[in-house]
Formats: C-alpha cells, sequence, structure tokens
C-alpha cells in the first residue's frame, strides 16, 4: 500500500502556540504508521518555520525550538508546481521539493486559524485537512459571526462591539441592555484566550483594555447562565457525496467560574457529560442548529460548535473550526461517542480533504 505523504502543521504565531503543540502531540502520537508517511512541521513563535524530525514529546511541552539538532529549515511553498514543501539549505543557497499528499494544520489562534495559513495551503495546491481561508476567517472573528448568524436567525447573547476608541455611550449601551455580569472577549481569539467575566463598569473597562491587547476588537456580551454545551461536526463521504453530520452535545462542568483557558488545557479539572444531559428533544435541536451554523459560516471539514442550555432556550456561544485535539479536548470526545475513534477520526479528515 502506498502510504500518504502527510505533513503535520503546529506550533504557530499565536497566543495559542503551546496549546497547538499538544494537539499535534496527541494526533501524531494516534495515526497510523502503516497508512501514512509523516512529515512535522513546527511553526516558531516568531513564524519561522522548520521540518522537525525529533522526539515527539518536545512537541508535546513546546520545547521543540530548542531542539536544534532536529530542525531543518523548510517553507510550505506557495507555488502548486512544488505541491509541498521546500526543504532549505542555507549553507548552498539551495533548496529540494518535498511533495505533500495533504496538510493538517493542527494549529489554534490568530495567523493559524484565521485564514492566512489556510490562504498559503490553498496557493500550495494541496488538499488540508478543515476549512479554506474563507470559512476559517470568518469563523475567527467573532462579530463577523455573529454577524452573519443573525441572519439566519441563530438565538445568541446581545452582545456589542467595542474598539480602541469606544466611548462612554458604549459602556452605558452596556450596562442598561446586557447588564451585570457580561463577558469581554477579543474578536479574534480562542480557547478562551483574553476572556473575562466582569461585575461592575470599573472591571468592564479593565476587561476591555486587557482584551484589546490580543485583538483590535472586542466583544462584550450579555451573561447566559446555563449548562455549557458542545457539538462536534464533522464531514464524511457517503458513495462519493459530502455528508455532514454532528455529533450527540457533550455538557461541560468546568470545576471553576467559567470554561477558561486553564481549565480547557492546564488543571484539568473539568467534569464531562456525554451525551449532555438534556431531553433528547433537545439533543435533536441541537444538533440541527450546529450542521445549520456550520454550513452558514461556509465551513469544511471539521468544527466545533458552542451553546449554552439556559431558561431562555438553547442559546449559540461560538464556533470553532481546528478545535483542540489534545487528550481531554471536547472535539475527539465526542466524536468517539459517536462511534469514530480517535485514529479513525484522523483517517476521515484526511480522506475528507484529499476528496475535496
Amino acid at each position: 500500500m502506498t502510504k500518504t505523504r502527510l505533513c503535520i502543521i503546529f506550533g504557530g504565531a499565536s497566543s495559542e502556540h503551546e496549546v497547538s503543540c499538544m494537539s499535534a502531540a496527541s494526533v501524531i502520537k494516534n495515526l497510523n504508521a502503516e497508512k501514512y508517511e509523516l512529515f512535522c512541521l513546527g511553526i516558531l513563535k516568531d513564524g519561522r518555520q522548520f521540518l522537525y524530525n525529533g522526539d515527539t514529546e518536545k512537541i508535546n511541552d513546546s520545547s521543540f525550538a530548542e531542539d536544534t539538532e532536529h530542525l531543518v529549515p523548510a517553507i510550505i511553498s506557495p507555488c502548486p508546481a512544488h505541491h509541498g514543501i521546500m526543504i532549505l539549505n542555507k549553507a548552498e543557497g539551495t533548496f529540494k521539493i518535498q511533495t505533500i499528499d495533504c496538510f493538517f494544520p493542527v494549529v489554534h489562534g490568530e495567523n493559524c486559524e484565521d485564514g492566512n495559513l489556510q490562504g498559503l495551503l490553498k496557493l500550495s495546491g494541496v488538499p488540508f485537512v478543515g476549512s479554506d481561508n474563507r470559512g476559517s476567517a470568518v469563523c475567527m472573528d467573532k462579530a463577523i459571526t455573529k454577524t452573519i448568524l443573525e441572519t439566519v436567525g441563530i438565538p445568541m447573547a446581545d452582545w456589542r462591539l467595542f474598539k480602541e476608541d469606544y466611548t462612554d455611550e458604549d459602556i452605558a449601551f452596556c450596562e442598561e441592555k446586557l447588564g451585570y455580569p457580561m463577558f469581554v472577549k477579543p474578536a479574534g481569539t480562542g480557547s478562551s484566550v483574553g476572556v473575562s467575566k466582569v461585575a461592575n463598569r470599573e472591571e468592564l473597562i479593565c476587561a476591555v483594555k486587557s482584551a484589546l491587547r490580543y485583538d483590535p476588537k472586542v466583544l462584550v456580551e450579555e451573561y447566559i447562565k446555563g449548562a455549557e454545551i458542545e457539538t462536534a461536526v464533522l464531514d464524511t463521504l457517503v458513495n462519493g457525496e459530502r455528508v455532514t453530520v454532528a455529533s450527540r452535545p457533550g455538557e461541560i462542568d468546568p470545576g471553576s467560574e467559567f470554561y477558561d483557558y486553564d481549565t480547557k488545557y492546564v488543571n484539568d479539572t473539568t467534569k464531562y457529560y456525554l451525551p449532555a444531559r438534556l431531553p433528547k428533544e433537545t439533543l435533536e435541536e441541537v444538533r440541527g442548529l450546529a450542521i445549520k451554523i456550520f454550513l452558514a459560516l461556509d465551513c469544511r471539514g471539521l468544527s466545533r460548535v458552542d451553546f449554552f442550555a439556559s431558561e431562555k432556550g438553547i442559546i449559540f456561544n461560538e464556533i470553532n473550526t481546528l478545535p483542540g485535539f489534545t487528550k481531554i479536548s471536547m472535539y475527539p470526545k465526542l466524536m468517539n461517542e459517536y462511534g469514530i475513534p480517535y485514529s479513525e477520526l484522523i483517517d476521515k479528515l484526511i480522506d475528507y480533504a484529499k476528496e475535496n
């Protein structure tokens, strides 16, 4: 059997660099070695690209960048004639081409999940896992996501967009229309980076200033009291045709005030309920909404769609086009509960990318 030349992309010039490394290490450990010839392309925090052929544990703990013995300068070629990676020999001023059959960007956050990397991969002419540059950019920007979904009737929390030049009127609007507590989020980060829950004006102003360090646009959202619900969406091929499916929703009890970065990736205090503790008809409602959102935002391959189950009903929270793939990440847990174990899930994502 001819092996698929698969390139895992990880790291990135992103605030979620470390999460990407953990996700990538988990994917690498669960790959079927008989099916894939593996190449690992690490992107450093300054944006430089290297092929890495060292210990996977050094990817997992983000120390691969210090393992210079196993780093080879390389870049993803934007030329479709190359169809892969340019491996650079700086001493001789030459390069050689490594052809790739499929890229798997196991990356998160800005410069990685926001359409920038996907645009480069699209130019390369090599199939890649996940949404293209347009769908990725739309979903990474929470303000654009909400604006589009409002037009198709998706229920969501009330919100206000803040920029650097926000005014006292913006603050007053939030206090009158949203009320305390409220959530403050950078528009273009994932993994709850820069997210704060605020209880008064002083905290609100401080949180907006903090979030503006991550993104020039900030969302201030109504607080929705309810269970945190997540659903995994997956594109599959059935007789050569695209079929989009959604897992049964899972429920998250974060064991903290909210499901923040440390709870997701560091502390592991979270309790998961698979499926969520909701009536059967509500579970089906969430699945239907997740697929509707996925298609409305022009997504492809995979996404995790997050909701709140509240007294107001099911409320959309956010969508993640390249969700975490660590050992405690919700997306692979949900797909496993759906009946697709981790290694098979990786195969399905790659197979779909290669055919579309």
